[in-house]
C-alpha cells in the first residue's frame, strides 16, 4: 500500500483502483446553471433539450485559458486535500469578462485539480498515465473532453457509453455468472472507444504555463487568507 493513496480493491483479484477526488466538482456546473443558466434554461425548456447541451456555446465563445481567469475549485468545506481551511477562488477578473469566462475557468480550474491529482498518483506509484479515459455526464460534451485534452496533453478518450459504472458492474456479473471466461475477455468483448480527443499542442502550452505558474502557487499564495477568513468570520466550521 503507497501512503496517502488509499488502496480501494478492484472487481478483479488482487486489483487495486486508485482514486483522486475533487469534492462536488462538477457540482459547480448546477452551481453556475442555478445562479447564472437562466437565459439557457428558458431556451431548453422551449428547444426541449439539456440545458448542459447550450452551455456548450458558452465554452466555444471563449479562447483557451479564458483570458486569464482562473479557478481554484475547492468550494465546499471539509476537504482535506490541500487542507481543511481551503476554499474556493477565483482571480484574474478584468472588464472583458463574462459569464461564459466564468463557466470556462470552472471547467479549467476541475481539470487542473484533476491534472495535478493525476502528478500525484504517479509521483507515489512511479506508473505514468499515458491516456486517459472519461466517462460520466460531462463525457456527453466535446468542448469539455478537448479542454481536457487540452490541459493533461494526453488523448482523451470518451467509452461508447457514458454509464461506465453500470458497464462495470454488468462485467463482473458477467464474469461471476460464468457467460464470460474472465475479465480480460469480458472487457475486450463489452467495451469499446467511441471516439478519442487529440491535445492541440498551441492550447496544452498555454494552459501548461498557466497551470505551473499560476494555479499551483494559488493554494500556497491564498492559504493565510482562507485561514484569516475562518478565523473572522468561522465559516467553514
Amino acid at each position: 500500500m503507497t501512503r496517502l493513496i488509499p488502496a480501494y480493491p478492484a472487481a478483479i483479484p488482487q486489483h487495486f483502483t486508485t482514486e483522486v477526488m475533487i469534492y462536488r466538482g462538477f457540482w459547480m456546473v448546477s452551481w453556475f446553471k442555478r445562479e447564472f443558466g437562466l437565459r439557457e434554461q428558458q431556451r431548453a425548456e422551449r428547444l426541449g433539450v439539456s440545458v448542459e447541451s447550450l452551455f456548450e456555446e458558452l465554452i466555444e465563445q471563449v479562447p483557451a485559458g479564458s483570458m486569464g481567469l482562473m479557478l481554484q475549485p475547492y468550494w465546499s468545506p471539509g476537504v482535506r486535500e490541500p487542507g481543511l481551511d481551503a476554499k474556493g477562488a477565483i482571480i484574474g477578473f478584468g472588464d472583458v469578462h463574462t459569464r461564459a469566462h466564468i463557466y470556462r475557468a470552472i471547467l479549467e480550474g476541475l481539470a487542473y485539480g484533476l491534472r495535478q491529482g493525476k502528478e500525484h498518483i504517479e509521483k507515489r506509484s512511479g506508473v505514468t498515465i499515458e491516456r486517459l479515459r472519461v466517462s460520466g455526464g460531462g463525457s456527453q460534451s466535446d468542448a469539455i473532453l478537448q479542454l481536457t485534452a487540452d490541459i493533461f496533453g494526453l488523448p482523451v478518450e470518451r467509452p461508447h457509453t457514458i454509464e461506465t459504472s453500470g458497464l462495470g458492474a454488468a462485467i463482473a456479473c458477467m464474469v461471476g455468472v460464468g457467460l464470460q471466461p474472465d475479465f480480460t475477455t469480458a472487457v475486450q468483448s463489452m467495451t469499446r472507444t467511441a471516439h478519442v480527443f487529440l491535445p492541440n499542442q498551441h492550447n496544452h502550452a498555454l494552459y501548461n504555463q498557466l497551470y505551473t505558474q499560476v494555479y499551483c502557487k494559488m493554494y500556497k499564495r491564498l492559504q493565510p487568507l482562507y485561514q484569516s477568513i475562518r478565523r473572522i468570520t468561522g465559516y467553514p466550521k
